[in-house]
């Protein structure tokens, strides 16, 4: 699984996390109207730890292949027509801001769960624990969106922006 699927020079498991960073906004923004708009506390929870688990495990297999089968990211960008040394400078400096959101959004994550499956009852209600976890939850947000815009943007300026 050393070629892409969405026909750029990618690897596969690049396209995938490219397609999970694409779908995970609209299910996070179906999430917040199920329990800002239905009061639907236990569908928002469970798609809460259904898209955690499914990136996490998403990611983990996405650093393998770049890591270990890949050889690194610079041998994926390098997989396409050749670019200059201004253009792969550019790519870096992308990578770097993505790299920003994309550590920081599973530790912000992990952390608004765990505190909400400790502090919200079960079933999950209105508690005293909802305050902060509408604060987490919102820092959370938009970090896992600038983690998705981020992470689109590299992958444009790296592999579709070649002509």
């Amino acid at each position: 699984m050393k070629d892409g699927f969405l026909g750029y020079h990618t690897s596969f498991m690049l396209d995938a996390v490219v397609v999970a960073l694409v779908l995970v906004v609209p299910v996070l923004v179906f999430s917040l109207y199920s329990v800002k708009v239905r009061r639907h506390y236990t569908l928002h929870r469970n798609l809460q730890i259904m898209l955690a688990v499914t990136l996490l495990a998403a990611v983990i297999a996405f650093e393998v292949d770049l890591h270990l089968v890949q050889g690194g990211w610079q041998n994926v960008v390098k997989k396409g027509p050749e670019i200059s040394d201004s253009q792969l400078a550019l790519i870096h400096r992308l990578l770097r801001i993505h790299l920003i959101f994309a550590a920081s959004t599973p530790l912000l994550w992990a952390l608004t769960i765990i505190l909400a499956l400790r502090g919200m009852p079960n079933p999950p209600a209105p508690s005293k624990h909802s305050r902060l976890h509408k604060f987490l939850g919102w820092v959370s947000t938009m970090d896992l969106v600038l983690t998705s815009v981020t992470g689109l943007v590299f992958y444009y300026m790296a592999f579709v922006n070649r002509g």
